[in-house]
């Protein structure tokens, strides 16, 4: 009994997949999808008869469509025979026995014959493997990470140690499929029906590509921070998603070989959320502060604060009051600026008043009047 179904099986299977198919796209696939096998259209509108074919036999003569984004590899026996990056439609073409058909040319007796008579020896069955999978070209997106405490880095600007917990999510790209699939995808997802999703929660392999960037985020933060052309700043990291992937990329590179040995890149990264400690939020209020006291708009500052105690030192006894504005001024790094060797005044506010006027009339440079008020202030 067991001869007899051998037999027809055989017989049954070559006239099946001598049927040229139509192989595409899987429906209902998330956007995030990295990897799927091209599935034969087999009916459509109820037109169609390759029904019964062979789910790893595909005839010659057989069309698969490679849509936008999309690249195409080529499977013989479990190796990977060709990979198309191109969009179109691509006719199957193999030596194989398994793939002779007489609707491409390939003779009507001798196809048969040698068909059938090599799933015979196999219980039926055809004695090969064949399979095309797509493989996205596009970014991938919505690849989450993120810390549960604090991860710490060496920060240029800030010259000490920093931390923070962080999250946030990044776009992953597939840059060669061919290394993708040899160096990283577990066999099970070889199959049809089943898809590589990055995002999948039940995927081991990404699980481990999610524990891989949360070990790399520290050395990530420390490569921008420390990048003289982002400014050593990393408040800067937010508003930056493409100089951020970058560091991040090249942190997962050195510790992981992603791109050399997965073909692996990161693309662009979002940072939803910089929640820093205690010490570096304290550290970065004094930055803020000098930052507001630095430059122009620091003087600007220091001015007005000058302006309005040589106003309430005029309303408060005079120049008594204005030794009290002097040292308060000082505080902000005034006294530092360089005095000139001029005989003192008995009246600063009169000193200053002169000054001024020798500054609009052009007898005197904007430095030489600060360096005067300094010195009638006392600083």
């Amino acid at each position: 009994m067991g001869l007899v179904q051998a037999v027809k099986g055989a017989v049954g299977g070559v006239l099946a997949d001598q049927w040229k198919d139509f192989y595409t796209v899987p429906t209902g696939l998330p956007s995030t999808a990295a990897l799927f096998a091209a599935v034969p259209q087999g009916t459509n509108a109820g037109r169609g008869s390759n029904t019964s074919g062979s789910s790893n036999i595909i005839s010659n003569g057989s069309k698969i469509v490679v849509p936008e984004g999309y690249g195409l590899l080529l499977f013989q026996d479990g190796a990977i025979t060709a990979f198309v990056a191109d969009p179109g439609g691509y006719e199957w073409r193999s030596d194989d026995l398994n793939s002779q058909s007489i609707f491409a040319g390939d003779g009507l007796v001798s196809t048969f014959i040698k068909q059938s008579w090599e799933r015979f020896k196999f219980g039926g069955q055809p004695g090969s493997q064949q399979a095309a999978f797509f493989v996205s070209l596009k970014e991938l997106p919505d690849n989450r990470f993120g810390t549960q405490s604090e991860i710490y880095w060496d920060d240029a600007f800030l010259n000490t140690q920093v931390g923070a917990v962080t999250r946030g999510s990044y776009t992953l790209k597939i840059v060669d499929p061919i290394l993708f699939v040899k160096n990283f995808v577990p066999a099970s997802y070889l199959r049809p029906g089943q898809v590589f999703d990055f995002t999948d929660m039940d995927n081991a392999a990404a699980t481990q590509l999610f524990n891989e960037v949360v070990g790399s985020l520290a050395p990530a933060f420390s490569l921008y921070s420390n990048d003289p052309s982002k400014g050593n700043r990393i408040t800067k990291l937010q508003q930056d998603s493409i100089g951020f992937a970058q560091s991040l990329s090249a942190a997962v590179e050195q510790a992981y070989q992603w791109k050399s040995d997965r073909g692996l890149a990161i693309v662009k990264t979002a940072i939803v959320s910089i929640e820093y400690d205690a010490n570096t939020r304290e550290l970065l209020k004094t930055v803020q502060r000098a930052d507001a006291l630095s430059g122009s708009r620091g003087n600007s500052n220091l001015q007005a604060s000058v302006a309005q105690g040589i106003q309430s030192a005029g309303e408060n006894g005079g120049a008594a009051g204005l030794v009290g504005v002097g040292m308060a001024s000082g505080m902000f790094g005034a006294g530092s600026l360089q005095q000139p060797a001029a005989p003192a005044a008995d009246d600063p506010v009169a000193k200053l008043k002169k000054a001024k006027e020798m500054l609009d009339l052009g007898l005197i440079t904007q430095g030489d009047y600060d360096a005067l008020k300094a010195k009638a202030l006392g600083l």
